[in-house]
């Protein structure tokens, strides 16, 4: 069967608030708990966890013929308004004690309005304060004071095999624990953003864990969980978190400017080693006009050896690379040209948001 990778958002009942689920995933790894439980690192961390429910009006296509002035009320009559609610459920972290919330940006996409449902029974209001798409992240405000923010941990040092415990709201039945082990790390081309570098569970997460935490044996965030690979639509004991560091650097550019602003060249490339067979750099194969790239002089051909001095190994390694400079920076390429070696200077720009 065709495998699928599947965002982890349920869709709900109209006018449901659904309680929070905490899912705790569990497996032999290297820790450094050696209790007989996990009960502690459950109780610093599930008061941080909320339930996300999103509305949005969806505009439905109605046959051509009811656009004529002559048929409209008729249409109305028997198919009524041609916009419907779509109502779901999701997960979210609280990461600031002033009503900050870390979750998914496909929870609340387009949404009309976006309630959370607090561990202590207690729901209120969010506005969006940013999202950013190409890592799946939003952060919203709630108006209220004195929340408990869950602590960070270290996405950067945990390890392949430690003991992780996934926090979400699976199928909208309640706060639920499950646990589990870091399966891998680093892992790209899950979705279609550049940026991918997801951290891999078998914790057992399901529709509805979207944005849901991921934390060690310490109750401390690693991870935000984000999509499951399963073949049936269900789990399959391959889930994908997006790493702490990331999604915390993420939330500070959403707080900050309501955006991410990534650097930009305006160029697509690939492997050289079906080029110049070099075995080495990567090959420019578009450069877009009006762009840093274009105005630098870069062509289409051109091999890139380096970037800053950085060797460009694979296309997501540069990518990522330019992705982390600010607009108005250098960028320093070394470059194979007609099989001579020479160097631009190009000025980062800013990348266009994703339509």
């Amino acid at each position: 069967m065709r495998q699928i990778v599947r965002y982890l958002i349920l869709p709900a009942l109209a006018g449901a608030v659904i309680g929070v689920v905490v899912v705790l995933v569990s497996s032999f790894g290297s820790s450094p708990r050696t209790g007989a439980g996990y009960a502690e690192a459950v109780a610093a961390a599930a008061p941080a966890v909320v339930n996300i429910y999103s509305t949005r009006v969806i505009q439905q296509r109605l046959h051509p013929i009811c656009t004529l002035p002559r048929y409209r009320d008729l249409c109305e009559r028997f198919s009524g308004s041609n916009r419907r609610i779509q109502n779901s459920l999701g997960s979210g972290v609280v990461v600031r004690a002033d009503g900050y919330i870390l979750t998914n940006a496909h929870i609340i996409d387009e949404a009309s309005e976006i309630l959370v449902d607090f561990n202590d029974g207690t729901t209120a209001t969010a506005e969006v304060v940013g999202t950013d798409p190409e890592t799946d992240l939003a952060v919203i405000r709630v108006e209220a004071k004195d929340l408990i923010p869950i602590q960070i941990g270290s996405s950067d040092t945990a390890r392949v095999g430690d003991v992780v415990l996934a926090i979400g709201n699976p199928f909208g039945i309640g706060q639920t624990v499950s646990m589990g082990i870091i399966s891998a790390k680093g892992r790209y081309g899950i979705s279609r953003s550049p940026y991918d570098d997801f951290i891999q569970t078998d914790a057992a997460i399901n529709p509805g864990n979207s944005g849901g935490a991921l934390i060690d044996v310490r109750g401390q965030l690693i991870g935000l969980n984000s999509l499951i690979y399963s073949q049936t639509g269900g789990y399959q004991g391959i889930g994908f978190a997006i790493p702490a560091q990331l999604a915390m650097a993420v939330l500070e550019e959403l707080i900050s400017q309501g955006r991410v602003i990534r650097g930009w060249l305006g160029i697509e490339v690939r492997s050289s080693s079906r080029d110049a067979g070099t075995g080495m750099g990567l090959v420019v194969t578009r450069v877009l006009t009006g762009g840093p790239a274009n105005a630098a002089g870069l062509i289409r051909g051109d091999i890139i050896l380096s970037i800053n001095d950085q060797p460009a190994v694979t296309t997501r390694v540069v990518m990522r690379q330019i992705a982390l400079t600010e607009p108005g920076d250098p960028i320093r390429l070394n470059l194979i040209r007609n099989g001579e070696q020479l160097e631009v200077v190009a000025i980062s720009g800013v990348r266009p948001q994703p339509e």
